[in-house]
């Protein structure tokens, strides 16, 4: 289960990838070989894969995809983490899925997937 902007998403995670992503307010190397570097954060970002819709979850897979393609800058995002959840604010990048069937007047779709993009490092520099 994922929680966008309070709003709690039961479908079926398949695949739930994080990256820890290093940002630079520079990073130059010196004539002697050296590099110098100033570091932002670290950011977690994520790649989701969700279940296919069925009949049951038709709803809510509409739902999901409506919030996912909402044209605002940011939300709130809760994921599974090591420790439970992880909630941070995200952009949304690279939504996708494909039609799996359609019956009658019904299509179901698969391979749901976005990207968690983080507005803010997790960690930062000491």
């Amino acid at each position: 289960m994922i929680i966008i902007d309070g709003v709690k998403f039961d479908i079926p995670i398949v695949s739930l990838k994080r990256t820890a992503e290093f940002l630079d307010k520079y990073a130059k190397r010196t004539e002697d070989g050296n590099l110098q570097r100033k570091l932002i954060g670290v950011y977690f970002n994520y790649q989701l894969k969700l279940a296919r819709s069925t009949a049951v979850e038709k709803k809510v897979y509409q739902k999901l995809w409506d919030k996912l393609t909402e044209p605002v800058e940011f939300h709130i995002v809760t994921v599974p983490d090591e420790s439970g959840n992880y909630t941070f604010t995200a952009y949304f990048a690279n939504v996708g899925d494909e039609m799996l069937t359609q019956q009658g007047s019904e299509n179901y779709w698969k391979n749901l997937t976005v990207n968690f993009t983080a507005k803010a490092p997790a960690r930062r520099p000491s």
